[in-house]
């Protein structure tokens, strides 16, 4: 339980209280580099529009649109000793392609005040929140949004990666929305989990429409401030999960950037809420202390019980780091029982690997296919740099590995169906790998049902991207 006198201090968090962390923060000096401003995450200067570009293989003439890929990219060098990958100037990266032609990459940042002032432009039009939206993007009701959790508002930009407006969603946004929405295939619908940086003991369960408003922002009564970086659907339910990672006054008062630390004393549980429930119909199942970014995906089984795979931590945030400081990240499957009210866990393979993304037309649904990227055994500071991914079989119980090579080094990769009826696995794998040595990064197209051979195209951007967070693309 939080203390009284932390819980009052958390309902005062004051322009002085924050003044004392901004202090704290500014007398901090670094012990040595920050791996998430160097190396591969040296953030890019400048924006780019790169025309021309090197093609090996063939791009699939069905293949048409952008992809769109997220992740923080400060504009301006921040303190070293309290900077955290997970904050910092949202930049936007793409690649148009377009029967069968490369047309261009882009980079660009999210116009956010601080980043409108700093290049001495105008501010774009629309409400601010806490942070920039620097963690996924995706599209939905005919708009392409750039997300973040914890209060943020949604970025509106162009097929062109410009800042269009930052959204409320036409006057429907509540206290915050998620870096992790899900697309309900049955209805159109989003659905998400949320909190607000500011508000310890309530998330909520909002549902984006079809239409692109906000429909239902469903109360849930938590403890703590947990931070709940993405949920899970299935037919009947949003899995929400309350798992040991919250809100810190001492990290905040100490000058962290990113104040969430690994709380032991949180009960860790997982809940499963009915889609149109109240909060309170919510039945909350006890799991093993454990941290989730990233759920695959989840579907209900005939005795009731929920089946949910995800890449999981053994805990996060635990020594104060500028990144994930987890040691390893087995994909798991973990089955919810609202009966039992437990969660019972099973390693589907012990290599550390995260990212899962699975063909979201199968969303909340039984599926078979599900993709991943490797992790380092032993744990870069820089928490990422292992060259392979993953396709795991999950009727069969097998894995296969797409190795892409010494130092190269892939970033998440998102499935694209071959047509609208196409079979799980049929249509392509897409996203960035990093080449540390020639310092560029290709944008390559793999064969889902080829998934060990040789990319069907390559794209060559001579631009080493930092590796970001989420992706997605966006047919046009």
């Amino acid at each position: 339980m939080t203390s009284p006198v932390e819980t009052a201090i958390r309902g005062i968090v004051t322009t002085g209280i924050m003044g004392v962390a901004s202090i704290n923060r500014s007398m901090r000096r670094a012990k040595g580099p920050n791996p998430y401003l160097t190396g591969v995450h040296t953030p890019l200067k400048e924006e780019n529009t790169i025309t021309g570009l090197k093609v090996t293989g063939t791009i699939p003439a069905a293949l048409n649109g952008v992809y769109l890929r997220n992740g923080p990219n400060p504009l301006k060098m921040p303190n070293p000793a309290t900077h955290h990958w997970f904050v910092g100037d949202a930049m936007l990266h793409g690649v148009r392609i377009q029967d069968g032609k490369a047309l261009w990459y882009r980079n660009r940042w999210i116009r956010s005040a601080a980043v409108s002032e700093a290049m001495h432009e105008p501010a774009v039009s629309g409400p601010r929140g806490r942070g920039s939206p620097n963690t996924n993007v995706v599209g939905h009701a005919g708009k392409i949004l750039a997300i973040v959790e914890a209060g943020g508002y949604p970025a509106e930009v162009t097929e062109e990666l410009e800042t269009r407006k930052f959204s409320d969603f036409d006057g429907t946004f509540g206290k915050a929305f998620s870096a992790h929405p899900h697309l309900d295939p049955d209805t159109g619908e989003m659905h998400a989990i949320c909190y607000a940086g500011q508000s310890q003991t309530t998330i909520w369960h909002t549902v984006l429409g079809k239409d692109g408003k906000i429909r239902r922002n469903e109360p849930i009564e938590v403890q703590n401030g947990p931070s709940i970086h993405d949920c899970m659907i299935t037919e009947k339910y949003v899995i929400v999960m309350d798992l040991p990672v919250t809100f810190s006054m001492a990290a905040l008062m100490g000058g962290e950037s990113f104040p969430y630390r690994w709380n032991p004393k949180h009960h860790a549980r997982i809940g499963l809420l009915p889609k149109e429930g109240k909060g309170s119909d919510i039945i909350w199942c006890d799991v093993e202390p454990c941290y989730i970014f990233h759920p695959a995906n989840a579907y209900e089984t005939t005795d009731g019980k929920v089946i949910m795979d995800a890449a999981v931590h053994a805990n996060m945030f635990a020594d104060g780091a500028v990144g994930p400081d987890s040691k390893r990240t087995p994909f798991e499957r973990l089955t919810i029982d609202p009966v039992a009210k437990k969660v019972t866990r099973k390693v589907i393979d012990a290599t550390s690997q995260e990212f899962p993304r699975p063909d979201e037309r199968r969303m909340g649904k039984p599926y078979r296919y599900a993709y991943t990227m490797a992790l380092p055994e032993d744990r870069d500071p820089a928490f990422l740099g292992d060259s392979r991914l993953f396709k795991h079989d999950l009727e069969a119980g097998t894995r296969e590995t797409h190795d892409f090579g010494a130092g190269k080094m892939p970033g998440e990769f998102v499935f694209v169906p071959a047509h609208a009826n196409s079979g799980e696995d049929e249509g392509w794998l897409v996203g960035f790998v990093i080449d540390t040595e020639k310092k560029t990064t290709d944008f390559v197209i793999l064969d889902a049902r080829n998934f060990t051979g040789a990319p069907q195209a390559t794209i060559t951007i001579p631009v080493q991207i930092p590796p970001g967070f989420h992706g997605n693309f966006v047919a046009l």
